[in-house]
């Protein structure tokens, strides 16, 4: 395996001796190895820790850095929030008013044909909406006529949490209906351009470099199903060896985006889990929020905006109806989740705001400690364990416990 370390330490300490390269290598009891690793600790004023370890690419060999791209999961959620609020700002959208309104057809769960679905709803998986079908809607098909085939749950919107990836599926097609744009344009126009972050949704937008520089995501087996602890790293996904994808979106016919009307389908740029983003640009994106809307310069939303992401929209009550996502979810904004300090928190304690990533071998998050004036960044591309091995103390993996322990541990500036 290679192995890669790039320090960009701005103190000395107990966290900087932290074994994360042991992470890596399977040298401890929280894994077995990893096939990446990255991490970045900031503050107000920058970064304070930045460390990479492991491929980007294994075949050809080719090492991670903290400038990396890769498919954050569903970190993105987290990004598409700040954009439905960029645009509340301007007007274009609200947060509590039935969203049938921008869509131009009801949109209604056919047992509470009187109950609106609103965007603070499906931000924050109280809308009663449920994957079932499937979230994965390709050209060619319209969110409406998907809507159709079942996604509903048998409580009232408002009424329950379950999360769904479709709620942003939902939320993308909103907002394109209310500005006439393409959901991956949008996002570049509205939060990535602002920030200079190069990235897309489905690398959509992204440079040719962001590309070339990809990092894949791996597992021991050919999917989740068949998982070899011992096995060789298998690629599930962005393995282009520079090659820019001929088609962003998922396609069975075609791919002719041109004649896509833009509010018909916003998930075929996967608003749920396909933003392609470096540590680095999800580090800008949490010290933006830790600085109340602005960050180096740049104001992208009021402090009023962002106290709004950071407001729980339902917190656990232990309710059988509600789904709490094995544990790790306790509590939820219209956008951002909220660790609690319990059990669904990596390190005790933490009362941390923003969201976890969790697919094709990826387990990733981003998470604002507004108590302690940092932010916390970290990726791994791939492991070597079980993912339903139990070996953990809170709801998390083992591995994302030691790695965000040894994160917690980084002195900050004050």
């Amino acid at each position: 395996m290679i192995r890669m370390l790039a320090l960009a330490f701005l103190f000395a300490g107990p966290a900087a001796a932290a074994p994360l390269d042991d992470l890596v290598a399977g040298h401890t009891a929280a894994t077995r190895g990893l096939a990446g690793l990255v991490v970045v600790v900031a503050d107000g004023k920058g970064i304070v820790r930045s460390e990479a370890y492991g491929a980007a690419t294994i075949d050809p060999p080719r090492p991670i850095t903290v400038a990396t791209p890769f498919r954050v999961a569903s970190v993105s959620k987290a990004v598409v929030a700040i954009g439905v609020l960029r645009l509340v700002e301007a007007g274009t959208l609200d947060l509590d008013s039935d969203v049938s309104r921008w869509l131009g057809w009801p949109l209604r769960n056919p047992a509470f044909p009187d109950a609106p679905v609103t965007l603070r709803q499906l931000l924050s998986h109280t809308a009663g909406i449920v994957d079932g079908p499937g979230y994965v809607l390709p050209l060619g098909v319209t969110l409406r006529d998907a809507m159709a085939n079942g996604h509903w749950s048998p409580a009232a919107p408002g009424g329950r949490f379950a999360y769904a990836n479709l709620n942003y599926g939902i939320v993308a097609t909103v907002m394109e209906a209310a500005t006439s744009e393409r959901f991956d344009r949008l996002m570049t126009r509205l939060v990535l351009a602002p920030l200079d972050i190069d990235g897309g949704y489905n690398w959509s937008g992204a440079s040719d470099a962001a590309i070339g520089a990809a990092a894949a995501l791996y597992r021991t087996g050919k999917d989740e199903t068949a998982i070899d602890p011992d096995g060789p790293w298998v690629a599930q996904v962005d393995d282009m060896r520079g090659v820019r994808p001929d088609c962003p979106v998922r396609s069975d016919a075609g791919c002719d985006l041109a004649a896509y009307v833009p509010g018909t389908n916003g998930a075929l740029f996967s608003p749920q889990g396909g933003l392609r983003i470096s540590a680095l640009g999800l580090a800008k994106i949490g010290r933006m929020l830790l600085g109340g809307g602005k960050v180096d310069g740049v104001r992208l939303l009021s402090p009023a905006s962002v106290a709004t992401l950071m407001t729980p929209v339902w917190q656990a009550s232990d309710r059988p109806q509600d789904n709490d996502y094995a544990g790790q979810m306790r509590c939820y904004g219209p956008g951002l989740q909220c660790l609690t300090g319990g059990h669904d928190s990596p390190v005790p304690g933490a009362r941390w705001w923003g969201h976890l990533g969790e697919a094709y071998g990826l387990l990733a998050g981003l998470w604002v400690d507004t108590a302690g004036q940092r932010v916390l960044v970290y990726a791994l591309t791939g492991s070597r364990d079980d993912p339903t091995k139990p070996a953990h103390v809170s709801a998390f993996p083992a591995v994302e416990e030691a790695i965000l322990a040894s994160l917690a541990a980084t002195p900050t500036r004050r």
